[in-house]
């Protein structure tokens, strides 16, 4: 099993990436998995991967790279098992540090087969300048790990500014490989990218050593994982990767506040309605956040079923519009509301009061009454 991890700050593209990297592999006549990490217990990136037809296992409830480590372990193993994958994909929140996911990955014996590509970032080339200011630490850290760089949303982007950003990102990291991509297309530079990331010689020899894998040894009696054969993590291992979480909470080190809800819609709607109903709840969530972070960074996501398909709106700074969109869904039994939203420098409670205020508000106004799932855990930052 070769194992990709595409990582990058909130909105840089990396649902989009991993569905076209999905298909171009699938088209390849590889079986692709996928795992989705988010924040909060409501997982919405692995609604729409799923609705393209690939295998997935969301994480939820933290990041998987300081605090989900066991999770991680489980659903890499299950994926293995019940699936065995040629390609598993994983996709970390965009305020993780991948590095220590594939650091994680490493210390899993998968035996034989297993084999990890070069660790991704991607990069809003659109709002780079901003997310440097906002989150410089940060997503500076990010990128100096990766060892390939993708400048993605190329297309969204002043053309005298590309080559500037491509430099500066190279003197952030002059060990990686860059690249420009936009991850909407799946143009030359696309595929160029796939090349990039694997090599016909990588997917090969994975394959080859996937036809001849043996059990992996087993490592101290010590081991916290299933005794199956597929994951020995010594007692040393383990007090090494707390050490890391101790010292390395990326979601501590982001400031960003992150909340995700769910709500049960009572009644029924149709596909128009509940456009305007997205657009409102979005035009007013985004318009609230800026009074408390008016240079905001990071991502807003919902999504609003209807009848027969479902709504998506997305948001990833201050000074950008919504983006609607249409997810053909077919006919929903049962209609949700799902909100994710993470932002920089603003305090959660004033998030989570925003989000299930205009979330329930609205609705109302609409006649449409909503019911909020369970008592979700967040971090607080």
């Amino acid at each position: 099993m070769l194992t990709l991890i595409v990582g990058g700050f909130l909105g840089s593209g990396k649902t989009t990436t991993i569905i076209n990297t999905g298909k171009y592999l699938v088209d390849k006549g590889y079986k692709v998995a996928i795992i989705v990490n988010e924040i909060g217990e409501i997982g919405i990136d692995g609604d729409i991967i799923k609705k393209f037809g690939f295998d997935t296992k969301e994480i939820t409830n933290g990041c998987i790279c300081c605090s989900l480590k066991m999770g991680l372990r489980s659903t890499v193993i299950t994926l293995f098992n019940s699936y065995n994958p040629d390609v598993l994909i994983i996709e970390p929140t965009g305020i993780a540090f991948p590095n220590l996911i594939k650091r994680e990955i490493e210390l899993m014996d998968l035996g034989e087969g297993a084999e990890i590509a070069p660790l991704v970032t991607l990069i809003d080339g659109s709002r780079f300048k901003h997310i440097l200011k906002e989150m410089k630490n940060f997503s500076t850290r990010q990128i100096e790990d990766a060892e390939i760089l993708a400048i993605n949303k190329i297309d969204l982007m002043d053309k005298i500014q590309i080559p500037i950003i491509e430099e500066s990102v190279q003197q952030l990291n002059r060990k990686a490989k860059v690249i420009r991509i936009s991850a909407n297309n799946n143009d030359e530079k696309f595929y160029s990218f796939m090349d990039m990331i694997f090599p016909e010689e990588l997917l090969n020899r994975s394959l080859d050593l996937k036809v001849q894998e043996t059990k992996p040894k087993e490592m101290e009696k010590t081991s916290i994982a299933p005794a199956n054969g597929l994951s020995f993590v010594s007692k040393k291992d383990m007090e090494l990767i707390r050490d890391e979480q101790e010292t390395e909470s990326s979601i501590d080190a982001s400031g960003v506040a992150t909340y995700a809800a769910e709500y049960n819609i009572k009644g029924n709607t149709d596909i128009d309605r509940a456009k305007l109903i997205a657009k409102e709840i979005m035009k007013n969530i985004k318009a609230e956040v800026m009074e408390h972070s008016p240079e905001f960074i990071g991502h807003i996501k919902m999504f609003l079923d209807s009848n027969a398909d479902t709504v998506k709106m997305n948001v990833t700074a201050y000074f950008e519009d919504p983006q609607l969109e249409v997810i053909e869904t077919g006919n929903n039994d049962i209609l949700k509301l799902k909100i994710l939203s993470a932002i920089s420098n603003m305090e959660k409670k004033e998030l989570v009061k925003i989000v299930d205020t205009f979330a329930t508000d609205v609705c109302k106004r609409y006649g449409i009454e909503i019911e909020k799932l369970g008592t979700h855990h967040e971090h607080n930052h």
